[in-house]
């Protein structure tokens, strides 16, 4: 069961849900306005958040979308407040609203291998049988970089790009130091076989390190991360991007390289990102 979790006096979210690709929607509020990040996968999603947010006595004056994804954008036809995104995700979300939804079409992206199996799945399950998409365009578009004044409360939007998604933005909160991270840190999953490539990992990694902050939030992660746990992870993420490059691909001397380093084993987690870069790196 999703519930509304308080991070802090200024930051609620809804917690994710996997089986139906829910990401996390949060609310940063200030002594003026709150800004709402993400849509939501349906119209159901951003009702629900709305509903927990009414509870609290939160309302929303914007809503910043973090990318163009699907599970971040349908709940936008519930959406009645300005909605600032990235120019990319503006012209995804328009050509997303050429596409039809319904079960045929889905099943023929999928085997164009346009659309992941998993996605259309999760469509299928969260939305039912009958799906009226409809996807507004938002409403302020920023190229680069963007701030919010919420008064005593900032928010910091910033386009990354990624592998995950080349219209991927950031949140930061710099009164709180906290940075959503939408899911730019996640693999590129629009791909023969998921990967990360190491040019473009390390200039992701770069961007997120020059965020003082000590609370991050990925869109699918159960609960926010620690600046330790992002630490590891994003020196897990440098080591592969190197390791790729030294060992042009060879699997099984990184997970040598990485183990000898670790002086341990490999959790799954660790082995799974690196086959990620591996199925990203190109001779």
């Amino acid at each position: 069961m999703q519930t509304l979790q308080h991070l802090s006096k200024h930051i609620v979210y809804l917690t994710p849900v996997g089986e139906t690709d829910r990401p996390i929607l949060a609310a940063v509020s200030g002594a003026k306005k709150t800004i709402i990040i993400d849509a939501g996968n349906s119209v159901q999603h951003a009702q629900l958040f709305q509903d927990e947010l009414l509870q609290a006595n939160i309302s929303g004056n914007f809503l910043v979308l973090t990318h163009s994804h699907w599970d971040h954008v349908f709940g936008l036809e519930n959406v009645r407040i300005p909605v600032i995104c990235q120019e990319k995700t503006y012209n995804n979300i328009k050509d997303m609203q050429q596409l039809s939804w319904e079960n045929h079409d889905l099943d023929q992206r999928v085997e164009a291998g346009i659309e992941i199996p998993f996605c259309a799945d999760a469509i299928k399950l969260e939305l039912g049988t009958k799906r009226n998409i409809d996807l507004p365009l938002p409403d302020i578009i920023f190229e680069t970089a963007i701030t919010i004044d919420l008064g005593d409360i900032t928010c910091v939007i910033e386009h990354v790009g990624g592998d995950h998604a080349a219209d991927s933005c950031i949140i930061y909160v710099p009164e709180e130091k906290t940075l959503f991270l939408g899911d730019c840190l996640y693999a590129n999953l629009y791909a023969e076989k998921w990967n990360y490539t190491a040019e473009q990992a390390l200039l992701l990694i770069k961007k997120i390190e020059a965020y003082d902050a000590d609370t991050y939030i990925l869109s699918h992660h159960e609960k926010p991360s620690t600046k330790q746990e992002m630490e590891t992870e994003l020196k897990l993420m440098k080591d592969c991007a190197r390791l790729v490059v030294n060992y042009q691909g060879n699997r099984d001397l990184m997970e040598q390289e990485l183990a000898k380093q670790l002086n341990r084993k490999l959790t799954e987690s660790e082995l799974e990102t690196v086959g990620f870069f591996v199925n990203g790196y190109a001779e």
